[in-house]
């Protein structure tokens, strides 16, 4: 009589082999497109425009250093009766209450661009939170109001950034019409191209404060933009509160 031994790794290494086969087979079987959606990770996006057929858009100013033009830039939206939003860093704040408070009298959005003006998206999660509280805090003592929208630094974002500040309260809102006019060597005559020829249907339109040129050409700017048939709004009339989603060019639609 043969005597037959149980060989305990053997068998676990042929049950190992067996469905290592089962499973390359099975995702062989997968059109790629579905390959890659199993192993990727999905890319989220922040608010780049919204979608609307009506000739709406939204002016915005980030503000990080600084501020002699803000009361000239205050004017001329007053002037013009248009509101804007402005997106500003925690330590700016600090350092001009005064403008920060004739802002938000003044009907605009004072909204927040993290404390430091770090590049936030390789941040971990307790820095982040950190920048994002900071400066709300800073904007919420001076105009007694909580702010609901939020920047980041250079548009640097990743999806623990995003994650992040949707439970800190916030939209993270980035730009479609990037007026380029912190560039040191640009014209007037190219912001103004390149607002003209980019403006769309819910677009919002990026500005710096502190700059060569904005101060001089938000008349014109706003002139222009309004002979065109838009109305200028703030970001936080532009955007949809809820039943939305954003495509991958991040344009805010209206979930059906």
């Amino acid at each position: 009589m043969k005597l037959y031994v149980f060989n305990y790794h053997r068998l676990t290494a042929y049950l190992l082999m067996l469905l290592s086969v089962i499973a390359v087979m099975a995702l062989l079987s997968v059109p790629k497109s579905g390959i890659r959606g199993v192993f990727a990770v999905q890319r989220q996006v922040p608010v780049y425009s919204v979608d609307t057929e009506e000739k709406v858009a939204a002016v915005t100013f980030d503000c990080a250093w600084g501020a002699e033009d803000i009361p000239r830039i205050l004017d001329t939206l007053r002037e013009a009766d248009v509101k804007a939003t402005f997106f500003m860093v925690g330590q700016w704040a600090e350092k001009n209450p005064e403008m920060v408070k004739m802002m938000a009298q003044e009907g605009h959005d004072t909204a927040n661009h993290s404390y430091s003006h770090f590049r936030m998206g390789a941040l971990d999660s307790g820095k982040i939170c950190t920048e994002i509280k900071e400066c709300g805090d800073v904007i919420e003592k001076l105009t007694d109001s909580k702010c609901d929208l939020f920047r980041a630094p250079y548009g640097d974002y990743s999806n623990r950034l995003l994650s992040e500040a949707k439970q800190l309260g916030y939209y993270t809102i980035q730009w479609d019409v990037d007026s380029l006019d912190w560039k040191p060597d640009i014209s007037k005559a190219e912001i103004l191209q390149r607002v003209r020829s980019k403006t769309r249907p819910g677009s919002i339109i990026l500005f710096h404060n502190d700059t060569p040129h904005t101060a001089e050409l938000l008349p014109e700017i706003i002139a222009e933009l309004k002979s065109g048939g838009y109305k200028l709004v703030p970001v936080s009339e532009l955007i949809m509160r809820e039943d939305y989603y954003i495509d991958h060019e991040g344009r805010q639609k209206k979930s059906t």
